[in-house]
């Protein structure tokens, strides 16, 4: 009976939060990872613990040519990849006055366009590999408005639209695609708003369900109506604390930014 190799998986956003739990629980499960974040620190950390199935990848995804250069790497080490897991990403809030757009122009080049650049040299190394699988970790976000989430929900409304679109470009190639719509998912560093989270699951909780159900291949993971429901009251404007205007999503992480 042949043995089935470990899959090789490329994650971006690997170094803090959710990123660092889903790495933690791909090693364990005995994957090949090439991991990128912004500082290798983090990375070297796992790295001594699992020095035969890590590959370090660090990288500002944000530059396309440091992106090629990841991939150039991980053709060198393994010359196909498996699956591509686009966990990377920030979160900031719109405040209205004034209205700041370099806000969503920063938001839109780390969460689709950086997206983007690892998709264009990740589709190789996938027709190479084995059950080859895109996976983008989006956000409940998409699903609707909240408050000052304008740069936070467009991006990620844009990356759910890229990723519908692949998969159905991509189906005759055999390329699976997943979308994740995480729910709010506790902090790696003390919150810093007064943001309501309704639902907050940790960031273990969170990797462990959401590799688990990537071994299944589906169209989307995404929380339950439950969450979506506890949602629901953060978009009435008038019930709403404001939240400090200019900072980071409490909850969110990776690729040492954010990612909800």
């Amino acid at each position: 009976m042949s043995i089935t190799p470990p899959r090789r998986i490329w994650l971006t956003g690997a170094g803090v939060g959710i990123g660092a739990a889903i790495a933690e629980v791909l090693l364990r499960n005995g994957m090949q990872l090439a991991a990128s974040a912004r500082s290798v620190e983090p990375l070297r950390a796992l790295g001594k613990r699992y020095p035969e199935q890590l590959l370090l990848v660090p990288g500002n995804l944000i530059d396309s040519q440091q992106v090629r250069e990841i991939g150039e790497r991980i053709t060198r080490a393994w010359g196909a990849l498996d699956t591509l897991i686009l966990n990377a990403g920030t979160c900031e809030y719109v405040d209205t006055q004034p209205f700041d757009a370099s806000i969503i122009e920063r938001l839109a080049r780390t969460n689709l366009l950086a997206s983007s650049y690892c998709i264009d040299v990740a589709l190789p190394l996938l027709r190479s590999g084995h059950q080859p699988h895109l996976v983008g970790i989006a956000s409940s976000a998409t699903f609707l408005p909240l408050p000052q989430a304008e740069a936070h929900g467009a991006s990620k409304a844009g990356m759910r639209d890229l990723f519908e679109s692949l998969r159905i470009d991509l189906a005759d190639e055999g390329i699976a695609v997943t979308l994740v719509s995480p729910g709010f998912i506790d902090p790696p560093r003390p919150q810093r708003n007064n943001l309501p989270m309704p639902l907050r699951w940790s960031a273990e909780k969170s990797a462990e369900h959401i590799c688990e159900k990537l071994k299944q291949r589906p169209l989307e993971i995404a929380f339950p109506a439950l969450f979506m429901s506890g949602l629901w009251p953060l978009t009435q404007r008038d019930q709403q604390p404001q939240p400090t205007v200019g900072k980071r999503r409490a909850h969110t992480t990776n690729h040492d930014k954010g990612q909800s």
